[in-house]
């Protein structure tokens, strides 16, 4: 059973809320306008949920919210640690605001999340970076109140970066940018140890929330109009195994499928080995859950797959692969790949293009091999040379996208009800959402129908988007 933060801690942090709110309001009525925070997120879509969180925080606080970090008096980035080109967009952030910070000496720096999980990270922040205040990690996210506190009266680098195993912390306040639909963590960290992945060391083991708090927090937000609830976790397929209950993904599914008021359930990320036949006959029985499934592959040589220590073969993955298709005939598919990994060779490149040719994927995230500090893939030499790595990710992405697009042409004549999300960049006069499948639909239309349900019927199809227009 994982671990709960008490209602003591939680009521500790609430009294710091209090504190930082006090501060603000005199601050506000001194300058006639309140402190302003800037939040950034890099990484995955549970980063994004927990900086949610850390928003949800600062606005109890009494701060409002600047895109201009010339503004801000309180900047925070929530990193990730997943590839190097995100660790370096942060550092490269920093350097802009050493500068800015000189000008403007109150100005609080914070980074937190995966990346400075790592010790290595944090050392090098406290050396080249000193005008960073703070620096908290993905464990300590629920104490950031009296961490930023301590980090405006103690004029020195605060840190909390502890590396145990983390525990749930429920009754975050929140802050969430979109209000029909919503990312809700079921469970945190991952077991699988993959060879080039560093979440388990930077996220920890896994913990499952109870079924009773997913489904307390989802009903919550569809009494204040949710209606789209995307359930996420490092592996969903793992949900439930550490919990003193008997319930699994699958009856987690089940359970939010019955609460009125949901219209679309969607779930991220599944791990191959452990989709069950049970889940797959959740997805296929309840209405209300989306026909898409993400399973992220990686590879398609056995030799890579052990090397990875995916714990599944080709063979394994292609059978559920089929499964899936025969149960849910008009599933969407996508899948995570990484080009490039140290041994990998020609052959074993052709071995993942054979992957994508018989499932056919409606799209892919396709990734360069990142090299990761502290994983066992990180020892391991290169047998291919850069240029031929690019020269197989170009031929990757060359063979998706001819995919991609017959499989979008597919929907043309379609009608598709599509939750309009917003407008285009450069046409307010078209609007952008997602159909069930997940694919991006673009028509014309009034404002006022943002964030309704609206049928499309499909009329072009393009390798990334469809375009449509409003059905009669």
């Amino acid at each position: 059973m994982a671990k709960l933060i008490t209602k003591e801690q939680m009521a500790e942090q609430e009294s710091y809320i209090m504190k930082l709110k006090e501060e603000n309001m005199r601050y506000a009525a001194q300058n006639g306008h309140a402190k302003l925070a800037l939040t950034e997120t890099y990484g995955c879509q549970q980063n994004e949920n927990d900086t949610e969180r850390i928003r949800g925080m600062l606005r109890q606080a009494g701060f409002d919210f600047t895109d201009d970090s010339n503004k801000a008096d309180v900047v925070i980035y929530n990193t990730c640690a997943v590839r190097e080109n995100a660790e370096q967009k942060v550092f490269g952030r920093l350097g802009i605001l050493k500068h800015i910070k000189e000008e403007r000496k109150d100005m609080v720096i914070g980074v937190c999340g995966c990346m400075v999980q790592q010790e290595h990270i944090t050392e090098k922040i406290k050396k080249v970076h000193e005008h960073v205040d703070l620096v908290f990690g993905t464990h300590a996210l629920y104490k950031m109140p009296e961490l930023l506190y301590r980090a405006i009266h103690e004029k020195k680098t605060v840190v909390d970066i502890d590396s145990s195993d983390g525990a749930i912390a429920e009754d975050i306040p929140i802050m969430r940018d979109d209000d029909k639909k919503a990312w809700v963590s079921v469970m945190y960290g991952c077991n699988n140890f993959c060879s080039y992945c560093i979440v388990p060391y930077v996220r920890g083991r896994e913990r499952s929330r109870t079924p009773e708090a997913v489904i307390a927090e989802v009903k919550e937000l569809v009494a204040r109009g949710c209606s789209e609830i995307a359930l996420l976790g490092q592996n969903v397929n793992s949900y439930g195994k550490d919990l003193d209950t008997d319930v699994d993904f699958a009856d987690l599914i089940r359970m939010v499928n019955d609460i009125e008021g949901v219209e679309r359930i969607r779930f991220m990320t599944s791990h191959p080995k452990d989709l069950s036949d049970k889940l797959i006959d959740a997805i296929a029985e309840c209405d209300k859950v989306c026909k898409q499934l993400h399973l992220p592959v990686q590879a398609g040589s056995n030799k890579i797959l052990k090397e990875m220590n995916r714990k599944y073969t080709k063979e394994d993955y292609l059978a559920k692969i089929e499964k899936v298709k025969k149960r849910i005939p008009n599933i969407s598919l996508s899948t995570d790949i990484i080009v490039g990994f140290p041994t990998e060779t020609k052959e074993d490149f052709e071995e993942t293009l054979d992957v994508l040719r018989k499932v056919e994927y409606d799209n892919i995230f396709s990734f360069i091999y990142s090299r990761r500090e502290g994983t066992p893939a990180a020892k391991l030499d290169f047998v291919l040379t850069d240029e031929e790595i690019h020269e197989n990710f170009n031929k990757l992405l060359e063979v998706q996208n001819e995919i991609s697009k017959r499989k979008n042409e597919a929907y043309v004549g379609r009608v598709e009800k599509v939750l309009v999300d917003g407008v285009s960049k450069n046409d307010e006069t078209t609007l952008s959402g997602r159909c069930d499948s997940s694919k991006i639909v673009n028509f014309k239309g009034d404002k006022s129908l943002i964030g309704k349900y609206i049928d499309v019927r499909i009329t072009e199809a393009h390798t990334w988007s469809l375009n449509g227009e409003i059905a009669e």
